[in-house]
């Protein structure tokens, strides 16, 4: 699918979409209840159609009604031969150590560009907890035979925390005594912190030592005074607007006039709240009020460059690129090196395909540099099949100074597939079609 953006002034208010992050996990804590769990405000990106697959592969029941999602019965002895993570990469890395809990040999595998990710983390790890596995030269798909045992062990967390979530969320279900997980080198901290919320949410007890320590105490340790393990009864969880999906819309605002998103909570734990801090830094007019958040230009009419470290936020790499072309100066972005096993290696791709444009980005070390300020040039660009790069190149599209094809535009599905349509909301000129 082709879309095409015309440049636009843009006003209007749009609600957040469902956060993938958390709707991801409230799936896996559903599986791991031994009671019945419902999720209100669920998501209906790919990577949360992929999460409900999976916990159906792996022994829940779920029924639709009202919006909401009722989810049953999960069991491991009822796990099937093989689940499929599509392009989710929290998903892979978070499910895989919760279908170890079986005795069940289990295939897992994926698709697109998670089929290119490195899963060597499962080589080293597993072996250590009385998991048999073997991986496609450190690859997919995996073939795994638990239970998984949880025992005291040190991990890596310099890659990614996903790998730390999937098990936490593991241990917490199987763990029979006190144990712990060292981490080294810990990324992405927020997400960590939105896992161990959820586990709280959820009736399990994780202590968090500094994100160096994680000790996991098993329920029945500290819930004598309840008649049933927390992990049996019905749980609610309602799923948070996404932060990441709404940087978009709230850098469109700072770009192209004016936009209000709902359904944002200021204290949540996610990592891509921290946009708000460029861009009031880069000096886009931003209000902050208890159920809405609105984003306006600058009302010098100009906005300025900015310094932002990405290191735990890399999935904001891609809006604030966007927003950094129209800001005046050089703008400077940490993390680089957060961003080569995602859907597509994203500096070089956010390189090449703002080039384009107009907008020249420098890569040093960890270190992004994008020059802005001058007039974007519409033209033809490509979302090498990554859902935020795509979405980046729609929003700098606004105020280009012509019409903007973006090639491979479905990409956005993965996380946000209402996007285009929350443009046209906000009076964006947008027009798709699809390729024969």
């Amino acid at each position: 699918m082709n879309v095409t953006v015309q440049p636009a002034n843009i006003s209007g208010t749009i609600h957040a979409p469902a956060s993938k992050s958390s709707m991801q996990r409230a799936c896996a804590l559903a599986l791991l209840n031994d009671g019945e769990t419902t999720i209100i405000n669920p998501g209906k990106s790919n990577d949360d159609i992929a999460a409900m697959g999976i916990i159906q592969k792996l022994g829940t029941v779920i029924e639709i009604k009202n919006e909401e999602l009722r989810i049953k019965n999960g069991n491991t002895a009822t796990f099937a031969d093989e689940i499929n993570c599509g392009e989710s990469g929290l998903g892979i890395r978070m499910f895989a150590p919760i279908a170890a809990l079986s005795s069940k040999e289990i295939i897992i595998n994926g698709e697109g560009s998670l089929l290119n990710r490195p899963m060597n983390f499962f080589d080293e790890i597993f072996p250590q907890l009385g998991v048999s596995v073997q991986t496609n030269k450190g690859k997919l798909p995996i073939k795994i035979k638990g239970p998984l045992e949880p025992k005291d062990i040190a991990i890596d967390g310099s890659s990614s925390s996903q790998f730390l979530t999937g098990l936490l969320f593991a241990y917490a279900k199987a763990a029979t005594k006190p144990v712990t997980i060292n981490v080294n080198n810990l990324k992405s901290k927020p997400y960590i912190d939105l896992s161990l919320q959820m586990l709280k949410h959820f009736g399990y007890k994780v202590e968090n030592d500094n994100y160096e320590k994680f000790t996991i105490t098993p329920s029945f340790y500290f819930a004598q005074d309840l008649q049933k393990n927390p992990s049996t009864s019905h749980r609610t969880y309602t799923v948070e607007g996404d932060w990441s999906g709404a940087a978009f819309l709230l850098v469109a605002g700072a770009i192209a006039g004016t936009t209000t998103v709902k359904g944002l909570d200021v204290f949540s734990t996610q990592a891509d709240k921290a946009i708000l801090q460029p861009l009031m830094n880069c000096g886009a007019v931003v209000s902050i009020e208890e159920k809405q958040i609105a984003v306006s230009s600058s009302l010098a009419g100009r906005c300025q460059a900015f310094h932002f470290n990405a290191t735990d936020c890399p999935d904001l790499f891609p809006p604030l690129v966007a927003l950094a072309a129209y800001c005046d100066g050089t703008s400077v972005i940490e993390g680089v090196s957060r961003l080569v096993h995602k859907e597509s290696d994203r500096a070089i791709t956010l390189q090449e395909e703002f080039k384009k444009m107009g907008v020249e980005i420098k890569l040093q070390d960890d270190l992004m540099m994008i020059t802005g300020g001058n007039e974007l040039k519409g033209s033809t660009v490509y979302s090498h099949h990554d859902h935020r790069v795509a979405m980046a190149l729609a929003v700098a599209a606004l105020k280009a100074n012509g019409e903007t094809i973006i090639e491979n535009a479905e990409a956005i599905n993965k996380s946000y597939p209402d996007f285009y349509d929350h443009l046209k909301l906000l009076g964006a000129n947008v027009s798709l079609r699809i390729n024969d």
